[in-house]
C-alpha cells in the first residue's frame, strides 16, 4: 500500500514538472537571444555576420555588494537640530546597483599611487597624493599620523583620508580602467561571495576572443567592447540617494507583502548606538564615533568603541545589505553637488543633484559672503570617528568644497547594476 502511494505521488510530481516545463516561455530574452533574429530571420553568429552570443549578467567587480533596488523614504528622520531643513522626507525609488562593502583603505589607494607613479607624469602623481597634513594640529600631538598613517603597514586596512572629492573621482576612473584591463587579458569570470570575481582567469580553450576597442591611453591594453557583455560599467562615487538607501538597508525590516516593521534612524534597528543583543557583545558600540566631549573611545580595558581615531574597514557589524561602516569611522563623499533645496528639486526615480541645473549657484550671494554655495560644493554623509552620534543617521548631510580634504572624510565606490530591471 505504501509502495503504491509512493508511486502515485512520484507520478503526480512528474506530471507537475512536465506541466511547468510546457508553460515555460519560449520567447527570446536578453540572456538567451536565440539563434536568429526575430526581426529579419537572419541567423546570428555566422562568419562576418552579426554576433549575438549568450549572455550572463555580470556579478559586479571586486569588493562590490549587490544592492537590490526599491522604494524608500529618503530624508532625515531625527529632529533637525541644525535647523538646516535641507533633507525633508520624500519617497523615491532606486534602481539596483552595486556598492563597495567597505570604505577604500590605505592599501587600495597606495596601489593606485603606485600605478600612477609608473604610468603617468610626476604632476599627475603629485595631484593624486592625499593630504597627510590633515592630521596636523597645533594643539594636538598627531605628528605620527602625519608621517605614518598612509604608508605604515600597520595602517593598511584603515580607511584612506585626506582625499578630496576630485581625487576620489579620479581613483574611481582609474579603478574602472584597471579592472577592465585585467578582464581584457582574457578569461572567465568566477563566482565569489559578495558578488565579485577572481582576477586569476584563464581563457577557455578554443573560445573566440571578445571584440576589443581602443582605450584612451596610448599603449594601454585594448578594452573589451560593451557588446561582449564582459566589460564592467564604470566605478564611480555613489549618488546621495544610493548611499542613503544602501545605508538604511530597509530590506532588514520587511515582512509579508511590502510591509515594514519599523523605520530606521541608523543602519541598524532601534534608537540606541549600542548592541542590544544578549551575550558578550551586549552594550558594545555599533559604530566608531565621538561619544561625547573629549571621549573618543571609552576607558582603557573597557574601550568598546575599539578606536580613538579610525578603525579597520571591517570593524563593527555590517548592515543588512552586508556593508560595513555606513555609519561612523569616516564620512564618505557622494556624487551630488550640495543644494539646500535638493529634496524638492530632484526626480523621484534615481534622484541626483547635478550642478548647473535648477537652483543655480548664481541665486546665492557667495560674493557678498552671505552664502557658501557654488557648483564646487559636494555632499558627504555618514559621520566619522570625530563626530557625535547625530551625524551617524544616514539622513543627515553636510558639504565641503570638492578640492578640500580632511582627516574625517573617505569614500567608497558604486556601480550601476546593468541588465537588471529591478
Amino acid at each position: 500500500m505504501i509502495k503504491k502511494y509512493q508511486l502515485t505521488r512520484a507520478a503526480y510530481v512528474l506530471l507537475a514538472t512536465l506541466a511547468l516545463a510546457s508553460c515555460k516561455s519560449k520567447h527570446p530574452t536578453s540572456v538567451q537571444p536565440g539563434k536568429k533574429s526575430t526581426a529579419t530571420g537572419i541567423a546570428y553568429n555566422q562568419k562576418d555576420g552579426f554576433q549575438v552570443k549568450s549572455f550572463k549578467a555580470p556579478n559586479g567587480g571586486p569588493n562590490l555588494i549587490f544592492i537590490e533596488g526599491g522604494r524608500f523614504t529618503m530624508g532625515a528622520l531625527e529632529e533637525d537640530v541644525m535647523n538646516s531643513r535641507d533633507n525633508r522626507e520624500r519617497t523615491v525609488s532606486i534602481q539596483s546597483f552595486y556598492m563597495d562593502e567597505t570604505e577604500m583603505a590605505n592599501v587600495h589607494y597606495l596601489e593606485y599611487l603606485n600605478a600612477i607613479q609608473r604610468d603617468s607624469s610626476e604632476e599627475a602623481y603629485r595631484a593624486a597624493l592625499p593630504d597627510t597634513t590633515v592630521w596636523s594640529s597645533q594643539l594636538s600631538f598627531n605628528d605620527s599620523y602625519v608621517t605614518q598613517y598612509l604608508r605604515y603597514p600597520g595602517y593598511r586596512y584603515y580607511p584612506v583620508v585626506g582625499v578630496s572629492w576630485v581625487q576620489a573621482s579620479d581613483y574611481a576612473a582609474w579603478r574602472t580602467e584597471a579592472v577592465n584591463n585585467e578582464l581584457a587579458k582574457g578569461g572567465q569570470k568566477t563566482k565569489k561571495k559578495g558578488g565579485g570575481f577572481s582576477l586569476k582567469r584563464k581563457s577557455k580553450k578554443g573560445a573566440e576572443p571578445a571584440l576589443a576597442e581602443a582605450t584612451a591611453t596610448p599603449g594601454a591594453p585594448a578594452r573589451m567592447s560593451v557588446e561582449s557583455g564582459l566589460v564592467l560599467p564604470e566605478y564611480r562615487l555613489p549618488t546621495e540617494a544610493e548611499w542613503e538607501y544602501a545605508a538604511k538597508a530597509m530590506i532588514g525590516t520587511q515582512y509579508l507583502d511590502e510591509n515594514q516593521a519599523n523605520q530606521r534612524i541608523y543602519p541598524w534597528d532601534g534608537s540606541s548606538v549600542r548592541n542590544p543583543k544578549k551575550g558578550k557583545k551586549q552594550g558594545q558600540m555599533l559604530a566608531n564615533f565621538k561619544r561625547g566631549r573629549g571621549d573618543y573611545a571609552g576607558i582603557a580595558g573597557r574601550s568598546n568603541d575599539k578606536a580613538i581615531i579610525t578603525a579597520e574597514i571591517y570593524e563593527y557589524p555590517a548592515n543588512d545589505f552586508g556593508l560595513y561602516n555606513m555609519s561612523g569611522n569616516v564620512n564618505e563623499w557622494v556624487y551630488d553637488v550640495y543644494r539646500p533645496l535638493s529634496y524638492q528639486d530632484v526626480s523621484d526615480l534615481n534622484p541626483i543633484r547635478r550642478n548647473g541645473y535648477l537652483d543655480e549657484s548664481k541665486n546665492y550671494d557667495k560674493k557678498g559672503n552671505n552664502s557658501i554655495i557654488d557648483d564646487n560644493l559636494r555632499v558627504y554623509k555618514g559621520g566619522s570617528w570625530n563626530d557625535v552620534a547625530y551625524w551617524l543617521s544616514p539622513g543627515t548631510r553636510r558639504s565641503l568644497t570638492q578640492d578640500s580634504a580632511t582627516a574625517t572624510i573617505g569614500f567608497r565606490c558604486a556601480m550601476i547594476g546593468v541588465g537588471r530591471n529591478r
